[in-house]
């Protein structure tokens, strides 16, 4: 295959790939009346979503989706996140606007929330984890949660009453994430190709986000190993991926940075013989 053959394949993966991201679905519109809505940012420190166990942050919420479901009909997203109605997720999952969503780099964090105000709520502490984006927020910082969610910070009985309520106040914190007995996950995407490689990491235990992924081969296209890590770029969401002028040479090490600054490496995770549409699973290597 000639390198204008690889060309052309690595562009009509990346076309494949946005009309694609056309399709996902994300949080629909809330609606609200013009009253409740403040998304003045004169009080807005955007390291309240990053400090973990910070003071509790002032917030508002809403939902979205059925009343017990996991947000999206798809249990999808805009973080390409899926199953999210399946553990770890739990249907516990949130639409984040900007300052949580940071463009998809926010995806996979995890925060606990809280309701006081409302006579429904609870006051207990529920853990939720950012899967989607807000495309209309009603304040600084915006949880639009799945109904499964939003109905946990009710009093016993008092759910589907809570929900009615539309908008509450709530606070927040960052929290790392835990995800006991699973390995992190690596899904290949579905039009990767030798010259194009798309991956979405997933169930990323402790910081949960991912700020920059590096792709290093098990060797050149001549033999001899790499010993170098290429930045993948972020396509959308939680997935990034690489094109490249050449026929990538599998098996593939994987390295990932968290915003805190920790480094993950899953060493060797996508086999010689990966094939589109699969996941791969890998302890890893923390630096």
């Amino acid at each position: 295959m000639g390198l204008g053959s690889l060309s052309s394949l690595a562009a009509a993966a990346v076309a494949l790939v946005f009309l694609s991201l056309l399709a996902v679905g994300h949080c629909r519109e809330t609606q609200f009346n013009a009253s409740d809505v403040d998304v003045g940012n004169e009080n807005l420190n955007a390291s309240d979503a990053a400090v973990y166990w910070g003071p509790w942050t002032k917030a508002r919420a809403t939902w979205y989706g059925q009343p017990n479901g996991a947000g999206p009909d798809d249990n999808g997203g805009a973080c390409g996140f899926k199953h999210t109605n399946q553990y770890p997720f739990m249907s516990m999952g949130s639409c984040g606007n900007q300052p949580l969503f940071k463009d998809g780099k926010g995806c996979g964090s995890c925060y606990k929330i809280r309701c006081t105000k409302d006579p429904s709520c609870s006051g207990r502490t529920e853990t939720v984890i950012i899967t989607d984006m807000n495309y209309y927020p009603v304040a600084p910082f915006h949880f639009d949660l799945s109904g499964t969610a939003f109905g946990r910070l009710a009093k016993p009985g008092l759910n589907d009453k809570l929900r009615h309520s539309g908008i509450i106040d709530i606070e927040f914190t960052r929290v790392p994430c835990e995800f006991p007995g699973m390995k992190i996950g690596f899904h290949v995407e579905q039009f990767s190709n030798p010259v194009y490689f798309a991956v979405l990491v997933e169930y990323e235990d402790g910081d949960g986000d991912v700020v920059q992924v590096d792709l290093m081969e098990s060797r050149t296209a001549h033999g001899p190993p790499t010993g170098r890590w290429t930045p993948m770029r972020e396509s959308w969401g939680s997935i990034w991926r690489l094109d490249t002028n050449h026929r990538l040479q599998a098996p593939f090490s994987i390295r990932i940075r968290n915003e805190s600054g920790k480094t993950l490496v899953a060493k060797n995770v996508i086999p010689a013989n990966w094939r589109p549409n699969t996941f791969y699973r890998s302890f890893v290597q923390y630096s």
